[in-house]
């Protein structure tokens, strides 16, 4: 960076930057009761605007983030974490409302963000007891459920991405979840990647490698995420152009 005359170095604050913002990012490959989960988020460059948490919660319960800012690079990477560390601290307050959580994190996300800004959300807590998934979905790709059946169940519901309207309601919705299931959640940079021909991976590039893993694998969730970044990497031929962040829980 040159200002006027002088040189100034920031390679090791770039680094610090980079650290911190992975150090956001927990939970790859573990194991809470019956629920199995891992992720891995792989920015376009060193920092971005993708993000995941698993944040274990009372009474048996894991709570499960995936995120996306718009925009890329450094700015994106400063309002992912805005986003991350608002949602981490009104979880505190709101308790089991996850509605509530979500318009809370919205305003500030308003209030603290340039216009053009803003960020799509998935908050989901999943019961290891009771096997039930009760999620909030803010303008995120639909996850999905894969059931041990073959059959696919979307997660859609929520509301607008946080940070875009200054009154965003949101809608609690609750799914059950049986041995064997997974819950995938993903960013544009998984479905997104194309090949030479310009053609996307795509949900139907996702659904065939999910369902080729259930049939030959059946690993556990950090086994699914290597394999389906694999098959992502076999098709695009290892061509990147976005944050990529993909996350796994799968129920034992």
């Amino acid at each position: 960076m040159t200002t006027g005359d002088v040189v100034v170095d920031v390679s090791q604050d770039w680094a610090l930057a980079c650290n911190v913002q992975q150090r956001f990012m927990q939970g790859f490959g573990r194991k809470r009761g019956s629920v199995d989960s891992s992720a891995r988020c792989r920015q376009l460059h060193a920092l971005g605007g993708d993000c995941y948490d698993f944040m274990p919660l009372p009474e048996d319960r894991l709570a499960l983030l995936v995120g996306d800012a718009s925009g890329k690079g450094l700015a994106a990477a400063l309002m992912i974490a805005s986003v991350q560390s608002s949602l981490r601290t009104a979880a505190l307050f709101t308790q089991n409302d996850l509605a509530a959580l979500l318009k809370v994190v919205n305003h500030q996300a308003y209030t603290s963000s340039p216009t053009d800004r803003y960020a799509t959300l998935f908050y989901s807590v999943v019961d290891a007891e009771t096997r039930t998934l009760r999620y909030v979905n803010a303008g995120h790709n639909p996850p999905l459920v894969f059931r041990r059946n073959g059959s696919i169940q979307w997660l859609e519901k929520g509301g607008a991405p946080v940070g875009m309207f200054p009154d965003s309601c949101y809608e609690e919705s609750v799914v059950q979840l049986d041995p064997g299931d997974l819950v995938i959640a993903y960013t544009d940079g998984i479905i997104e990647a194309a090949n030479a021909s310009g053609e996307e991976w795509g949900v139907q590039g996702l659904l065939q490698a999910t369902a080729a893993w259930a049939q030959q694998y059946a690993g556990d969730a950090e086994d699914l995420v290597r394999f389906l970044f694999k098959s992502m990497d076999e098709f695009s031929r290892g061509c990147q152009t976005d944050d990529a962040t993909l996350a796994v829980l799968r129920i034992a």
